[in-house]
This record gives C-alpha cells, sequence and structure tokens, in this order.
C-alpha cells in the first residue's frame, strides 16, 4: 500500500477518529491508488474524475462522533451550521448529502471541503495532499462536537431537550474519553540553546495532540530565546514539528515571520508585556463549549460574540475573551495579553486556550489539562 495512504489511515484510527478498517483512502499520482477495495469505488473514481483532487478520505466516524454527526445530519435540513471559530473561518458551514450519488456529492465538493452522508460517513478532499483531506475530516469531526454539546447545554437549561435527544446525550456521555491526566515531567528549562528550545517545543507539541487536546493538529505553541521568538510554521502538526520551528526576531529584522503562525502577533504581545516566554495554544472541546454558553439576553454584540464581546465571563476563574486571528482591531493580540498576565491561562470565545510560563512548557501544558477538565467538570454542573 502506498506510504501515504498507510500513514493517513494510522492517524485517523490513532487519535480515536475512525475505527479500523472503516477508513478508506484514495491517491492521485501517476495512478488512482486506494488503502483498501471497496463496493462503491465507481462512485469515489466519478469524483476523482469531476474534480481538480489529489486525495480523497471517506469514513464512519468512531463513536462518540458516528451517532453526534447522524443526529445532526438527519435534524439538519441539509447544512449543519457549528459556531466555533475554525468552522467559521475554514469550513463555513457542514453540508449533507441524502443521496449517495457522484453528481448530488460533486455538486457540494465544488462549494465545500466536505460533505456528510447520514449513516454512512464523511468524505473530504484534497487539492495538494492527503493532509488536506485528513485536516477536513477532523475539523468536522470536532465541529459536530462541539455543536452538539453546545445545543444540549442551551436545550437543557431552557428545558427543551426532548426525550429522544437525552438518550442520545447519556448514551454519547458514556463514550467519551476519559479527562485527560498527566503526571510527568517535560524538559526542563532554563534553555541554553537555541536547539534544546525546538527540542522542548517539539516535545510539548507531541503531548498535546496525544492528550486529545487540539482539534486535528490545530494550535500553536513558541518559545523566547535570546531576543527570538521560536514558534511553530503556520499549518504545522503540533506531533510533527521537526523542521517546522521559524525563529522570529523580535526586532523585526526577519522576514521568516512569513511562514510562521497566523497567531504570531498574539504571541508576540504576550511575550513583549507579560514577561512569559513559554506559550501553548490548544483547542480542548469543553473549553470551546463553555467559551459560546452565555445568557445574556438580547445582547447587542450577539452575532458577533467572537468578535467584540463587550462582557466579562470566565469558568472558574479562567477568564473568557474575544478576538480573532491576526492583528486587526478585534485581534487576539489586543485581548489575550492583558488577560493572561496574573491568571492561568485565558479561553478564547470559540476558539481555544491559551496558557503561558516562564522557564518552560511544564506549566503551560499542565495548565491546559486543567482549565480543560474544570471546563469538563462545569459543563455536565450546568447540565444537572
Amino acid at each position: 500500500m502506498n506510504q501515504i495512504l498507510r500513514t493517513y489511515e494510522d492517524k485517523l484510527i490513532k487519535s480515536g477518529l475512525a475505527e479500523a478498517g472503516a477508513p478508506l483512502l484514495g491517491c492521485l499520482d501517476a495512478d488512482l491508488e486506494w488503502n483498501r477495495t471497496d463496493p462503491d469505488f465507481a462512485v469515489f473514481e466519478a469524483i476523482f474524475e469531476r474534480l481538480n483532487i489529489n486525495s480523497l478520505i471517506f469514513s464512519r466516524p468512531a463513536e462518540p462522533y458516528r451517532s453526534i454527526i447522524d443526529y445532526l445530519a438527519e435534524t439538519s435540513n441539509g447544512i449543519i451550521t457549528p459556531q466555533d471559530c475554525e468552522t467559521r473561518m475554514f469550513l463555513h458551514d457542514l453540508p449533507v448529502s441524502f443521496q449517495f450519488l457522484p453528481d448530488e456529492i460533486t455538486s457540494i465538493l465544488k462549494k465545500r471541503k466536505s460533505v456528510i452522508i447520514p449513516g454512512r460517513g464523511i468524505l473530504t478532499y484534497g487539492m495538494v495532499g492527503m493532509e488536506q483531506a485528513y485536516v477536513t475530516y477532523a475539523s468536522v469531526c470536532f465541529a459536530c462536537f462541539i455543536k452538539f454539546f453546545s445545543d444540549f447545554l442551551w436545550d437543557a437549561k431552557k428545558g427543551n431537550a426532548d426525550q429522544r435527544k437525552r438518550k442520545l446525550f447519556d448514551g454519547v456521555v458514556k463514550q467519551l474519553d476519559p479527562p485527560a491526566s498527566f503526571h510527568g515531567s517535560l524538559i526542563k528549562g532554563p534553555f541554553n540553546s537555541a536547539d534544546r528550545v525546538c527540542e522542548a517545543i517539539q516535545e510539548a507539541g507531541r503531548l498535546t495532540v496525544e492528550h486529545r487536546l487540539v482539534d486535528s493538529y490545530f494550535g500553536n505553541i513558541s518559545f523566547c530565546h535570546s531576543r527570538t521568538l521560536y514558534i511553530s510554521q503556520t499549518g504545522s502538526s503540533l506531533d510533527d514539528l521537526k523542521e517546522c520551528i521559524d525563529p522570529c526576531p523580535l526586532d523585526g529584522s526577519s522576514c521568516v515571520p512569513i511562514t510562521a503562525s497566523s497567531e504570531l502577533p498574539a504571541h508576540l504581545k504576550i511575550v513583549q508585556t507579560t514577561g512569559y516566554r513559554a506559550i501553548l495554544h490548544g483547542h480542548p472541546k469543553f473549553s470551546v463549549i463553555l467559551s459560546m454558553d452565555c445568557d445574556i439576553e438580547n445582547c447587542k454584540c450577539r452575532e458577533a460574540c467572537h468578535l467584540k464581546c463587550p462582557h466579562d465571563r470566565s469558568v472558574r476563574g479562567i477568564p473568557i475573551v474575544s478576538g480573532e486571528v491576526g492583528s486587526g482591531p478585534h485581534s487576539l493580540c489586543n485581548t489575550v495579553p492583558g488577560a493572561i498576565r496574573s491568571e492561568p491561562g485565558v479561553i478564547v470565545y470559540g476558539h481555544g486556550v491559551f496558557t503561558a510560563g516562564t522557564t518552560d512548557f511544564n506549566r503551560p501544558f499542565k495548565n491546559l489539562i486543567e482549565i480543560e477538565n474544570n471546563c469538563r467538570e462545569e459543563y455536565f454542573d450546568r447540565i444537572r
């Protein structure tokens, strides 16, 4: 089997997104190769013929994603609309096809990066590589998880959760991963070389993915050493950062930041204004869910909560701020640094968690786990 196909099949299974034997992956190079045979090859080959793509993933998700996605698709009007940041930025919405036909599927994929076929699975593609298809598949699972638990929390608080949804919720909860835990130690600072910094960044990134504290591999990480901020590259896999860490001088004397994480401005501002040197940003699920839970009625910013929420909000003492990627007037570099200065971390509306430390990644990583576990406990407290 093509090594690329094997690699991404293993990633889907290892990350808990699909069960062994379920993923169908196709890769077009000189020839069209598949990781296994399938009775519906004619449908998938037709998709390759009609779209300018070189890779495809189709799979039934593993539980609890399977039950969640089938429910959301069945009860949708053909479009699922999560409100988390990644969906807003990269997916927009999640289309559903109730027919497993090439014409129907390709018409959707010409406009979106994925399509959900209820009872059958998720289909995604890549135009330049299998990585794109994998990221989209993982992001669909993440977005549907966030939407289902967010919707149920809202319905439960309003007394609107019907018997079917409650039964489904109870079944899904039983299949959740246990809360993340870590009792070891990461590489300890202070670091005396750039190589040691990069080793520490790679270790922290890998552990963040292994503990499922990110959506796919999304997130970013940095450390400031000798007036240079070493930061993960945009689009890089946090669990495979070798050759994907950019050195960005604080004086702006290099063009390297062109390929650095899109959240470089926020990392720079934290380093420059707080005294922290180690910064870790992940997307743990229950932190994202609770960031969007708000009971303020008739809020003038209701549809722009992710940009400029005017209210002081928190979860068990951890502040929630709004903000978008980049350096605009509503950017994270204007909201996160001030909030994180005296706190274990900051939750960004619909987006994830920033944590920071002064010497190494031990404190940021452990705080990321603690914040997520506290949010998980708080979620079920609010349900009750």
